[in-house]
């Protein structure tokens, strides 16, 4: 902490020292400046940028596809799936298609949706309530934090 110190005389600071004049603060009035080797600096905010980018996790949408009339063991497989995707906080999406005549029982598939949605209230929450797309019913899940 010089204080306040003219250009010239910061940047002779500087050279005797053997290191570079680095402006921290452009917008301030005087603007702030700092002494230290520019090299190393970016070094290191590469690396803790690094860091940061390896901490992050990256939410995938997982999708999950069933029909009007599955079964009772196929449906547990796939909450079984269901439930390890959500646990590795991925979201989940989870589309009923319907075939030919199913689809003038829609009820059926919306019952489907609402047993999965009470299979897996536990660990996630529904982001995206079921609505009807074409030949399609697509609900989306997430994770409860």
């Amino acid at each position: 902490m010089v204080g306040v110190v003219s250009q010239k005389d910061a940047l002779e600071r500087a050279y005797k020292v053997g290191l570079d004049l680095v402006e921290v603060s452009p917008n301030a009035d005087p603007p702030v400046c700092k002494i230290l080797n520019y090299g190393k600096y970016k070094f290191e905010e590469q690396k803790k940028r690094a860091e940061i980018r390896k901490k992050q996790k990256i939410i995938e949408i997982k999708e999950i596809q069933l029909r009007p009339g599955i079964d009772v063991h196929d449906f547990e497989v796939k909450m079984r799936s269901a439930r390890k995707f959500i646990q590795e906080g991925d979201k989940l999406k989870v589309t009923l298609r319907f075939r030919g005549r199913e689809l003038s029982h829609q009820q059926l598939g919306v019952e489907v949706l609402n047993k999965v949605k009470a299979t897996l209230e536990d660990i996630a929450k529904v982001e995206q309530h079921p609505k009807l797309e074409g030949k399609r019913m697509i609900m989306v899940m997430g994770p409860v934090k």
